[in-house]
């Protein structure tokens, strides 16, 4: 009989310039059936977000339309994949087909994933007597590949230095084949309805009658939302990049203005593996953009080299999950006040362009990435909570949560990271309003009891005239940045 392959999807959510789902495609000339596992470790953890939860279902629901479209299938398993694969095997068998021959999937770098990983590969090896393949996907150019040869770590720390060799490792001629290999593939999308079934089987042939899990999941997860859902998939990633492409030399200009649409927006699909940076790259024909280049286009595939900075911190250091990379700043004396922590989850804080921003975070899943820093920096030097309070409550309701970038970005704010800002820079949230949101439209979008005040009063409403029913700031920036200066002292001191 002849032979056939599982690609196991994980953060690879599309058919398009799948590397490890084309190598099995190719194996078996199109005999490759997709699986996903709902996990339930992922599903039980304390920052589960039921918000991206259930976008990431909707990214399923399209990626499984685009397999069936291609002649292919998708199964959805209610379990984690150490039980949910050896019962697949069994039943395949018991079925009366014959095994696959190759399971493939593209590689993961979060701790979690990694020991599941290792589990797959022994198992699927040596238990069930499957050939594997894995292949590189969601990051350009992963952590092993950007090696510091001259420094105290094997790692960098520090982003300009890891930036510089990484930009030298995008000019190279391997990476720079596999951004054309994206390109091309880009360029062939569409082929699918144009060539008719390019896969060759469905899980019913396997398996036989089977339960709709996702369609379960759907049913019962999106209806619990409480954000609307954009769409999701890979088509709706390209048009996401295509509406990018207008603005993106204006990046540089306009990413810091959270009342302007000058950002990308391309997160939440990049979470998910609905796109990749390679596909971006290609995308906007960015592959040859230089580190050292001006202007916008330069400054997003900044961006982009921070996006797997943190990344690169995150394999080589995995404690940073939970634990300060510097470690002089572990064990800093937080005040943790959850009266305080409370008002700025929920946007009462009296700082309205913090208050902004934690309503926006609430209502749309979203939150600008300046006013990202502005509210961290809020959090943890203003009101002295621990920075994992607020990285946990932004894994609760961010639509990208991304346990790398989001991590690294409160550490960054905290002073508590990888090279991150000093303890002693502390934002002051009124400077920042009037500097980011000069004439208050980003306020007033969020902050409707204050949409009567002036472009002049309204970034320190408490200062000038209240309005209606807005409150008085929770606590004195002058005073709370002596104490933030204190606690930071006194953690150098002791170590």
């Amino acid at each position: 009989m002849l032979s056939w392959g599982i690609h196991w999807f994980r953060r690879d959510l599309r058919i398009t310039g799948n590397g490890a789902l084309a190598w099995s495609w190719k194996k078996h000339q199109g005999r490759v059936l997709g699986v996903f596992c709902f996990d339930p470790a992922f599903l039980s953890r304390p920052d589960f977000s039921v918000d991206r939860f259930a976008f990431f279902l909707k990214s399923l629901e399209a990626l499984r339309e685009e397999m069936r479209a291609a002649g292919g299938d998708l199964l959805v398993l209610d379990h984690g994949p150490q039980a949910a694969f050896p019962a697949l095997l069994e039943k395949i068998a018991r079925y009366g087909q014959p095994k696959p021959g190759t399971i493939s999937w593209n590689r993961d770098y979060e701790p979690f994933a990694r020991a599941r990983d290792s589990w797959a590969q022994e198992y699927f090896e040596q238990t069930a007597g499957l050939e594997v393949h894995t292949q590189r996907d969601h990051l350009l150019i992963e952590p092993a590949e950007v090696v510091n040869a001259s420094g105290s770590r094997a790692y960098y720390s520090v982003y300009s230095p890891f930036a510089r060799r990484w930009f030298e490792a995008l000019h190279g001629p391997e990476v720079q084949s596999r951004i054309l290999e994206q390109a091309v593939a880009l360029k062939r999308r569409g082929g699918v309805e144009k060539q008719g079934s390019i896969f060759e089987l469905r899980w019913e042939k396997r398996i036989g009658a089977h339960e709709d899990v996702l369609a379960r999941y759907l049913e019962t997860i999106t209806a619990q939302a409480r954000v609307p859902l954009p769409a999701a998939g890979h088509a709706a990633a390209l048009a996401a990049v295509d509406a990018f492409a207008a603005k993106v030399s204006d990046y540089k200009e306009q990413r810091d203005f959270p009342d302007r649409s000058g950002t990308s927006r391309l997160s939440i699909y990049l979470k998910n593996g609905s796109i990749t940076s390679a596909q971006v790259l290609a995308r906007l024909r960015l592959e040859k953009t230089d580190f050292k280049a001006k202007g916008g286009a330069a400054q997003f595939v900044r961006e982009l080299a921070w996006r797997e900075f943190y990344y690169h911190i995150l394999w080589h250091c995995p404690s940073v999950e939970t634990l300060e990379f510097q470690s002089h700043f572990r064990g800093l004396a937080w005040e943790n006040n959850p009266d305080y922590f409370e008002a700025w989850k929920t946007g009462r804080t009296g700082y309205p362009i913090v208050d902004a921003a934690m309503r926006e975070l609430n209502q749309t899943g979203w939150m600008h990435n300046r006013a990202r820093m502005i509210v961290a920096s809020f959090l943890t030097k203003d009101l002295l909570i621990d920075w994992r309070w607020g990285e946990r409550y932004f894994m609760e309701r961010l639509l990208d949560g991304d346990l790398a970038p989001n991590n690294g970005g409160w550490q960054w704010a905290a002073s508590t990271g990888c090279d991150a800002q000093p303890y002693f820079r502390i934002f002051n949230p009124e400077l920042q309003s009037r500097k980011f949101d000069p004439e208050g439209a980003y306020i007033r979008s969020f902050v409707p009891e204050l949409a009567q005040m002036t472009a002049k009063e309204i970034h320190a409403p408490a200062l000038n005239r209240m309005i209606g029913t807005y409150y008085a700031p929770i606590v004195d920036h002058r005073e709370r940045r002596d104490a933030a200066l204190k606690l930071y002292k006194i953690a150098l001191v002791i170590k």
